[in-house]
């Protein structure tokens, strides 16, 4: 979904030559101790909004709950991770919960198996001179998306549906993330972009744009879009997940012991456990990496269960967006049961107020 990566020739250079050899067009494969492989691409591994999948590896989780997890990035112009996943290139995309909604959408079914976190993660940055500091200021702008049909693309509409601005009324164009998304602002390519830390502190370091709008927090989101917004999970083909519920067990188990660990550490500690190139590059450095997640760690949901309202506001949003209609069934959508099973091996306490089965 979220496009583009720094970092993003250098791991799929080490990680994607595996993810192909372990496709799950072949099956999910074992090692010589009986330790199931699976292959997961992330869309952007190195953005915060997606740090857990990284930092479950380094933390060394995936391993201390038999699962060997072999991780790779989108790459620019390359296919998204979800399609990635839903076309049997891999076993799981680390992507937005609302493209299970767009799946089934188009007839195929495919399916959220642990929660990451209940807001985008995103801010609508917007240059210096734009105008723009509200979706109600979009009519007649170009607004920069992580690629068109992305999430980005989809909350882009959302936001300006919801001020009565329709689709021909702006211009959505791809611009990526990281550098491309910041040259897009600083050459007028865009009027904004919706993009993710650490960009957005590039951003505001350069002094070339501010946050006209806020959907970092679960607060923004919820007081942008009327609820908490659930994006980064882990998302799988349901015929796959049936076949590899172990497996799948497996994944959720470090995933959520990773939440519970992210809950209760600072952002310096979670900076420290990740590859510095995530955390001081071109863009930032590890000071402002540290700073930015401050600000944005509320974004991360503590045990992996998918929120109450979540299902129904995906859904709303992406009716508004013209992307889907009421007749989606959100419960086949997403499962909390991995997730409750993973908190109770660790007699984790379960804090988020979980969907029901029908979303």
């Amino acid at each position: 979904m979220l496009k583009r990566s720094l970092t993003a020739s250098l791991v799929t250079v080490l990680a994607l030559g595996a993810a192909t050899a372990c496709s799950s067009s072949s099956g999910t494969s074992s090692n010589a101790s009986g330790t199931p492989t699976v292959t997961l691409m992330v869309g952007g591994i190195d953005k915060q909004i997606y740090l857990p999948y990284q930092l479950a590896q380094d933390l060394g989780f995936y391993k201390k709950y038999g699962v060997n997890v072999k991780l790779s990035t989108e790459t620019d112009g390359g296919v998204g991770a979800e399609d990635a996943m839903a076309s049997g290139q891999v076993d799981m995309a680390g992507a937005w919960y609302n493209h299970t909604i767009d799946f089934q959408a188009k007839g195929k079914s495919v399916e959220d198996v642990v929660q990451l976190s209940g807001a985008p993660g995103e801010r609508e940055m917007c240059a210096t001179k734009s105008g723009v500091h509200s979706a109600a200021d979009f009519r007649g702008k170009t607004l920069g998306v992580t690629d068109l049909g992305s999430g980005t693309d989809t909350l882009t509409k959302f936001l300006a549906a919801n001020k009565g601005i329709k689709p021909d009324q702006l211009t959505r164009i791809g611009v990526g993330a990281g550098s491309t998304a910041v040259a897009a602002l600083q050459n007028g390519k865009a009027a904004c972009v919706m993009t993710t830390q650490p960009t957005v502190t590039a951003i505001e370091k350069k002094g070339i744009g501010y946050s006209a709008i806020d959907l970092a927090s679960t607060q923004g989101a919820q007081s942008a879009m009327g609820g908490a917004w659930p994006a980064a999970g882990v998302l799988a083909r349901t015929d796959w997940v049936n076949s590899h519920k172990d497996t799948v067990q497996k994944v959720v188990d470090a995933l959520v012991a990773t939440m519970h660990w992210i809950n209760t550490h600072s952002a310096a500690d979670i900076a420290d456990k990740l590859p510095p190139s995530f955390v001081n590059n071109a863009l930032v450095t590890k000071a402002d990496y540290i700073a930015a997640l401050n600000q944005d760690k509320g974004q991360f949901l503590p045990d992996g269960i998918m929120p109450a309202s979540g299902p129904k506001t995906a859904l709303a949003t992406e009716e508004l967006a013209g992307n889907a209609t009421s007749s989606i069934n959100l419960g086949t959508t997403f499962t909390n049961d991995f997730a409750i099973k993973a908190n109770k091996l660790e007699g984790f306490t379960i804090k988020t107020t979980a969907a029901g089965p029908n979303g």
